[in-house]
């Protein structure tokens, strides 16, 4: 696999120098600031032109789980603690099972807090890590490097391209290696960074803006939500408590005291509630709807 040389690296978008920050040391904190700012403004337009490629990975993705399969990332560095992050934030958010998206950083959970990076040149720790979570050919594997060469992910796509899984790359530059490598490539391209190779910075916001697309988009395609409420909201605690009475009444055109009873009326789930008030059925009748719809309430409304 190739490996990293510096004149390789030089050539790297994310490697190249930033010329409006070229004095940053030397401003006062509000024009650092303001330098930093005017950089990351520029990176929504650098995702935009991403979008086609995205909704590509997207829907390619939302089918294999629509089949049974699972999502995982798989990253070293900041690109493996952004994939942890979006997979940890699908279950509060979309309340689906923890397994149903997945993360997977080199040099495993003491990684995520603790700077491991001399794992990521390791193409066959990428796949054995892939393996060993149970990442199967019906999965979808979407690998993130901002430079698009850490061979760490290039084995664990490898790996997965093997045994026929679905294959999707994030990466900050052209016609990066992990692009040619997979077969739903996005190169969100936010150009160099304001200081010089540290890509958790522009290239990290790309990433997690696209991160963003193809989970919430991916949880769309799936029937997660209703219009653009968060219908699988647990009422865990307070907040999501109170949250979980907004939905309802928004969603099912009720009063807050309905909503409430709604809630509790339901076994404290939102989407029977909303079923229930719609449709004007039972608990049992809205559950048994929602069941044959697959979770959906557009379809269980019909």
């Amino acid at each position: 696999m190739e490996g990293y040389s510096g004149s390789m690296l030089n050539k790297l978008l994310t490697e190249q120098q930033h010329p409006a920050s070229a004095r940053i040391g030397e401003l006062g904190t509000v024009e650092m600031l303001a330098v930093m700012n005017a950089a990351d403004a520029e990176v929504a337009a650098a995702v935009a032109l991403e979008i086609p490629r995205i909704a590509a990975a997207v829907d390619a993705i939302a089918a294999r789980l629509g089949r049974g399969g699972h999502l995982t990332y798989i990253g070293a560095g900041t690109s493996g603690r952004l994939g942890v992050l979006d997979a940890s934030e699908c279950p509060p958010t979309f309340s689906v099972p923890p397994e149903l998206v997945r993360g997977i950083i080199a040099g495993g959970e003491k990684a995520l807090s603790r700077a491991t990076e001399a794992t990521e040149d390791d193409p066959e720790a990428g796949a054995r890590d892939l393996l060993a979570s149970g990442f199967g050919p019906g999965d979808a594997l979407v690998g993130i490097a901002a430079s698009g060469r850490t061979p760490y992910v290039l084995g664990a796509v490898a790996a997965a391209r093997k045994m026929g899984a679905l294959t999707a790359g994030i990466s900050c530059t052209p016609d990066s290696e992990l692009s040619r490598a997979v077969e739903f490539p996005m190169e969100p391209k936010p150009g160099p960074e304001i200081i010089t190779g540290s890509t958790r910075l522009r290239a990290g916001t790309a990433t997690k803006m696209v991160l963003n697309m193809i989970s919430t988009g991916v949880m769309i395609r799936l029937g997660y939500i209703y219009g653009n409420l968060m219908v699988n909201v647990q009422p865990t605690n307070k907040k999501l408590e109170d949250r979980a009475r907004r939905i309802i009444e928004q969603a099912a055109g009720v009063t807050e005291k309905r909503a409430a009873e709604l809630l509790e009326e339901s076994g404290r789930s939102v989407r029977t509630a909303i079923v229930m008030e719609k449709k004007k059925v039972s608990r049992e009748e809205a559950e048994a709807l929602l069941l044959k719809a697959g979770g959906r309430i557009g379809i269980a409304l019909l």
